[in-house]
C-alpha cells in the first residue's frame, strides 16, 4: 500500500489532554444550489462545546479551534466537494484539506488525537486510474483521480482510406491496413504502459469498439499492464471526457464489487485454525500487532463495525495499559478502527474498504488476509 505522509503524521500523534478535532464536511451545493456545510459546522461545533466546562482550558482550546475551522470554511473554493480539518491549538496544529470528491457525510469527531478513518477511506477509494480511448487511427489516454482529469495524452495517426481495387491488390492493401492498425495499437499501448508504470496506477480501462480496436489493444498489452485492466467500455473515440469518466467509474465500481466478494469469500475460506485469514476486531488487531497482515478489510460503513468491548480492551491492554477504558462508544470505535489502520499502514500491503456491509457482517465488519498462517488465532 502506498504510504500517505499526512495520514502517517496524523496517526503518529500522541494523545493530548486538550481536545483534538477531526472534522469532515461535504461542501457540494444541495439540490437547490445552496451551500449548507458552514451552518452544519457551526451547529456541530456549538453542540460539542457544551461537553466542556465553561472557561476551562479544554473549552478555551476547543472554542479557539472551532473559530479557526469556521474561518477556514469561509474561504473554501466553491469547486471543492469535500473538506477535512484537523485542529488542536494546545499542540499548535491546524491542517485544512480540500478534495475534489465528497466525504460520505458531515462529521465532527473530538478526541485526544486525530480520527483518520474517513480520510483514509476517501484516499483509498479514489486512487488514480487510466483510461485508453481509441479507434484505429487515434487514441486518448486519460489519468483520472478524484473525479477530475489529472493528465491527458493524445495520439493521432494518418487515416487509412478505402479503395475499390480488387484481387491481389485488394489483399495486399488489406494487409497494409491491418498492419497499420496493429502498429497504431502498439504505439498507444506503449504510451499507456509508460504512464501506468510511472504513476504506479493499478486500474486501467480500455474504451472503444469492442470488436475492432479493443482486441488489437489487448494483443499488444505487456503482462504487467494487462493484469491491471479491470474492464472495457464500448465508446466512440470522440466521447467527451466527462462522459468517459462517468462510464469508467461505473465499470470500476462493477469490478470492485466483484473483487470485494471474491476477496471476502476467500477470507472466510481461510478463516480456520492454521489458515491465512482472520475475522473480527480483536483477532485482526492481534495479528496486526504481530506484523502478519497482508490485506486489511474494513466495512466502508463506519457505524456497521462491531466488536466485543471487553475482548478488545484486553487486546489493547497487552501493549498499553488502560487504553480505551471509560471512553464513550463512538470514541472507542474510532480509536479501535484508527489503531487497525495505523498498524496496517506500518506493515500491510493494502487497506480495502468493503462497500457491501453484508459481506463482512458476521465478522463485525473487520477481517484480514495474512502473509503466513496464524495458528491459534482464527476461528474454527
Amino acid at each position: 500500500m502506498q504510504q500517505n505522509n499526512l495520514v502517517k503524521k496524523l496517526l503518529d500523534f500522541e494523545p493530548t489532554d486538550l481536545p483534538f478535532i477531526s472534522a469532515y464536511f461535504k461542501t457540494e451545493p444541495d439540490q437547490n444550489g445552496k451551500f449548507n456545510y458552514k451552518m452544519s459546522a457551526e451547529t456541530s461545533i456549538k453542540q460539542s462545546a457544551e461537553n466542556f466546562e465553561m472557561r476551562s482550558p479544554r473549552r478555551k482550546s476547543f472554542e479557539k479551534d472551532g473559530k479557526r475551522i469556521l474561518d477556514f470554511l469561509d474561504n473554501v473554493d466553491p469547486a471543492t466537494k469535500g473538506v477535512a480539518i484537523f485542529a488542536c491549538s494546545g499542540m499548535n496544529y491546524f491542517k485544512g484539506l480540500e478534495y475534489d470528491v465528497p466525504f460520505e457525510e458531515d462529521y465532527l469527531f473530538v478526541f485526544d488525537k486525530p480520527h483518520v478513518y474517513p480520510l483514509v477511506r476517501l484516499l483509498e477509494q479514489n486512487p488514480a486510474f487510466a483510461v485508453l480511448l481509441a479507434d484505429t487511427n487515434s487514441a486518448h489516454i486519460f489519468v483520472f483521480q478524484g473525479g477530475e482529469t489529472r493528465e491527458r495524452h493524445d495520439i493521432e495517426n494518418v487515416k487509412t482510406n478505402r479503395t475499390e481495387v480488387g484481387g491481389w491488390a485488394q489483399a495486399r492493401y488489406q494487409r497494409h491496413v491491418e498492419n497499420f492498425h496493429q502498429q497504431h495499437a502498439k504505439e498507444a499501448v506503449e504510451e499507456l504502459a509508460k504512464i501506468v508504470r510511472r504513476e504506479r496506477i493499478d486500474k486501467v480501462i480500455l474504451a472503444g469498439d469492442e470488436t475492432v480496436i479493443i482486441p488489437l489493444l489487448r494483443a499488444e498489452l505487456p503482462k504487467d499492464v494487462e493484469e491491471r485492466v479491470v474492464g472495457t467500455i464500448p465508446l466512440n473515440v470522440h466521447t467527451p471526457p466527462r462522459e468517459l469518466l462517468e462510464a469508467a467509474q461505473k465499470a470500476i465500481h462493477v469490478s470492485d464489487t466483484l473483487e470485494d466478494k471474491k476477496k471476502i469469500d476467500f477470507l472466510f475460506d481461510q478463516n480456520y485454525d492454521g489458515g491465512t485469514g482472520v475475522t473480527g476486531a480483536e483477532k485482526t488487531l492481534a495479528v496486526l500487532l504481530n506484523g502478519q497482515v497482508r490485506e486489511l478489510y474494513l466495512n466502508a460503513d463506519f457505524d456497521s463495525i462491531e466488536y466485543d468491548k471487553g475482548a478488545m480492551l484486553i487486546v489493547l491492554s497487552d501493549y498499553a495499559t488502560g487504553v480505551g477504558e471509560g471512553l464513550p462508544s463512538a470514541s472507542l470505535r474510532g480509536m479501535i478502527v484508527d489503531e487497525l489502520i495505523k498498524r496496517a499502514t506500518l506493515s500491510a500491503d493494502e487497506i480495502r474498504f468493503i462497500e457491501d456491509k453484508n459481506l463482512l457482517k458476521e465478522a463485525g465488519g473487520i477481517g484480514a488476509l495474512l502473509r503466513y498462517q496464524a495458528k491459534g488465532v482464527s476461528s474454527p
